[in-house]
């Protein structure tokens, strides 16, 4: 397919970069070189700078080679966005060790299958989330070390001492006798004199980003240190304006997700930026004063942090004008939404494209220059992108399309962890096959229909839910929705809508239905509505359309 996008590159993005065969931790080490007296690291007041953020990772790394920590040994994380975080992920990665992040809201099940698949040896998990290690621990017989912190062993002075007493609420006891390490004493126990591991950047795994969660038993994917590296640089090179040392970073997407990992923590140390971390992204009014103390300049997210954000009462008395750039992610980025926060704010909000298996970013719209509302914008440097017929992959389809989406480029994943039979369904010949239907218009704007499993037949018809939720989005009473396809129509299947109306505002059935049929072809207005006081998400913000299929599925059966 022709790469008709570079003519659309915004100035100041190269159409290629150079991208060093190098660990991960080379980022922060020359970040550190570089503005060791800068601040790194901010979480409630608190802040350490690069000289001391590298510090502290070596001091870790050289704790965690007395536990036995490795080339290739896969150390756990269960934790919210936090200082140690940051230390440890880059501390088992000194080691040549690989990391594998897990959402902290994890159930047992969920837990127990993805520590055991990855054959994690090491865990560093929350106090407040011990419980669950707890319950599982017995089922993961590699399981060697368990290393427990507090949400005050990311604070200092004052603030660490007075915590633990001031906010019970906010630790948790672990019960006598069990088998367990102090982050404290871990750290205290490591000589700082560490040296990185030799690291062949193409070949050695530097993460294991579980996901697929959502549609079936998640899967790892195997991500090497060239991917890390090679979507950290082509992320730098979309943020063109932005000033080496002199950028702050709101860390509000969790760092246990690729995108957090790599937009804003990755990102964020290779441009020197102070990163804000945010453990608890959902309490919109701790948020929006941690953005008045900060005053962050990027802000990257998902569209219901912005909508949340902007609904929330003390947003009119926040000042938000520090903020110039956010890139927006995992969800369809409505309108109103990026015209009401860039009015607010004054700064530029952009929707962009990507999965774990593309570790994350793929595609983004420009945030300076020509872009495109409705549209994962341009793929990002060193990224070839074509799309193949649905039903024949092996057919190639001209633009505008649709097809499914394809991408290759050096941030695409070696493979699923364990799982060759999978690996084989979605990459071939360095092209990943994403699973979505996209089109490309003239100027090399990409713009996603649907998931393919996501899409709805009625009466032969295609219906792609974000046609329809464009067009809800666009109902001045509607917060949020997600609309999805059920079996037992006469045509096929029924479209059926989910709403969040705004705080205050009232609708009914019909008046939504006409609004529809206004601005949709018949066979594409929803036949159901369903009016509820929230949606299904995952902790990144995405709303689970699955989730609300299952849940049809069980009112049908009980009925």
């Amino acid at each position: 397919m022709e790469a008709r996008w570079l003519k659309s590159y915004p100035p100041g993005v190269p159409e290629t970069i150079s991208i060093p065969e190098v660990p991960l931790t080379k980022l922060l080490d020359d970040t550190a070189q570089q503005f060791p007296g800068n601040p790194a690291v901010d979480f409630e007041g608190s802040r350490m700078t690069y000289r001391q953020l590298k510090s502290s990772v070596d001091r870790f790394a050289s704790a965690l080679a007395k536990l036995g920590v490795g080339k290739g040994t896969r150390v756990g994380f269960i934790l919210p966005n936090l200082p140690q975080n940051v230390i440890a992920y880059y501390a088992t990665l000194r080691l040549g060790g690989v990391v594998v992040e897990n959402n902290p809201q994890y159930t047992e099940r969920e837990l127990t299958h993805q520590l055991e698949d990855a054959g994690v040896e090491v865990l560093i998990t929350l106090d407040l989330m011990y419980d669950n290690v707890r319950k599982v621990r017995a089922h993961l017989p590699k399981l060697r070390h368990v290393i427990v912190t507090t949400v005050f062993d990311g604070l200092s002075g004052l603030k660490a001492v007075l915590g633990p007493i001031l906010k019970k609420n906010m630790t948790a006891a672990i019960p006598a006798g069990e088998k367990i390490l102090k982050w404290k004493d871990v750290l205290r126990s490591g000589s700082g004199s560490v040296t990185q591991a030799p690291i062949d950047a193409k070949k050695d795994l530097a993460l294991l980003q579980y996901t697929g969660g959502t549609t079936g038993v998640s899967k790892g994917v195997m991500l090497t240190h060239y991917n890390l590296v090679a979507n950290a640089m082509q992320g730098r090179a979309w943020f063109s304006g932005a000033e080496p040392g002199k950028e702050t970073v709101m860390c509000a997407l969790p760092i246990f997700h690729s995108y957090g990992q790599t937009v804003c923590m990755n990102i964020g140390i290779a441009l020197g930026g102070l990163l804000v971390m945010v453990p608890n992204p959902r309490d919109m009014g701790h948020l929006l004063k941690t953005i008045q103390r900060t005053k962050p300049t990027l802000f990257p997210g998902v569209p219901t942090l912005y909508i949340n954000l902007l609904a929330h009462p003390d947003a009119k008395n926040t000042d938000l004008n520090s903020i110039k750039y956010c890139m927006s992610g995992a969800a369809p980025l409505p309108l109103e939404v990026q015209e009401q926060f860039e009015k607010v704010t004054g700064g530029v909000l952009v929707e962009g494209y990507g999965l774990s298996e593309t570790a994350p970013i793929s595609h983004s719209n420009p945030l300076g220059g020509k872009r495109k509302t409705g549209t994962i914008g341009l793929p990002v440097p060193n990224t070839e992108c074509r799309l193949v017929d649905v039903d024949d992959p092996a057919k190639e389809v001209e633009a505008p399309g649709p097809g499914e989406l394809c991408i290759k480029g050096p941030q695409v994943m070696q493979g699923y962890w364990n799982r060759p039979d999978e690996t084989e369904e979605v990459l071939r010949d360095g092209w990943l096959y994403t699973g979505d239907i996209a089109e490309m218009d003239e100027d090399g704007f990409f713009k996603i229909v649907d998931r393919k499993k996501d899409m709805i037949l009625v009466g032969g018809f295609n219906v792609y839910p974000r046609d329809v939720e464009e067009v809800l989005y666009q109902h001045p009473k509607i917060l949020e929705c997600a609309v999805v396809g059920l079996r037992g129509g006469k045509s096929g299947e029924q479209v059926k809508a989910f709403i969040v109306l705004k705080p205050g505002e009232s609708a009914t059935e019909k008046e939504i239905e006409e609004f529809c049929r206004e601005r949709l072809t018949a066979y594409k207005v929803p036949k159901l509505y369903e009016f509820r006081p929230d949606l299904p998400k995952t902790m990144v913000g995405k709303v689970l359309r699955r989730m609300l299929v299952e849940e049809e599925k069980a009112k049908a059966a009980k009925a």
